[in-house]
């Protein structure tokens, strides 16, 4: 009973839809009509603006977090699951959000505060390998992609020398989910036609 709770729990903090609230409340803009349709940091970069994407992305990095971290909560200190599932599930709920019809972002960011609330280092290291990348390739689909490659090469090494199987199993879906989310921008990069930041 008290698994499926925090379960529920991790689920609805990643349905929080941070850029459909943040442009209704703020800029009475509804994101999903615009751009790529997407309710994700980079569409609303895309179409609010730095601030609002900026606000975005911290809110979608600390719903990976929370959930991580619901484990440690005093009232969920008899839950026998893993945090790092927990994550998983807030990942999933940020892709396909209860609060907003289902149709959720890629969910980069939420993965990146899933890892946050693991792995401190491994966050770092992402996030320096995401702003060198993006600097570089100015395509922030193909930053995604590459900084979750980066994140499993690193599980796996970490796995055998720490025996974290954990770690490799979440990054590993992870990293499916990613590319996956992306298939349509992959074809895009293919074609040369996906889109490119102008604010870095």
């Amino acid at each position: 009973m008290l698994n499926g709770l925090i379960i529920l729990c991790a689920y609805l903090i990643g349905s929080i839809p941070s850029g459909l609230w943040i442009g209704k409340i703020f800029y009475k803009t509804d994101i999903r009509e615009h751009g790529s349709g997407n309710l994700g940091a980079t569409n609303t970069f895309r179409i609010l603006g730095k601030k609002a994407g900026l606000v975005v992305t911290i809110m979608d990095i600390l719903k990976g977090t929370a959930a991580v971290l619901l484990v440690a909560l005093p009232v969920f200190s008899d839950a026998t699951i893993h945090g790092l599932i927990l994550g998983l599930v807030a990942v999933i709920g940020h892709m396909f959000p209860i609060f907003a019809s289902f149709r959720g972002g890629k969910a980069v960011a939420t993965s990146a505060g899933v890892l946050l609330g693991y792995s401190w280092p491994l966050f770092i290291l992402l996030f320096i390998a995401f702003i060198v990348t993006l600097k570089l390739t100015k395509i922030v689909s193909l930053t995604s992609m590459i900084a979750a490659l980066v994140a499993l090469i690193y599980s796996i090494i970490y796995f055998f020398v720490t025996g974290d199987f954990a770690l490799a199993i979440l990054v590993a879906f992870l990293f499916i989910f990613i590319v996956y989310r992306h298939r349509a921008n992959i074809t895009r990069i293919k074609n040369g036609t996906e889109p490119k930041v102008k604010w870095l």
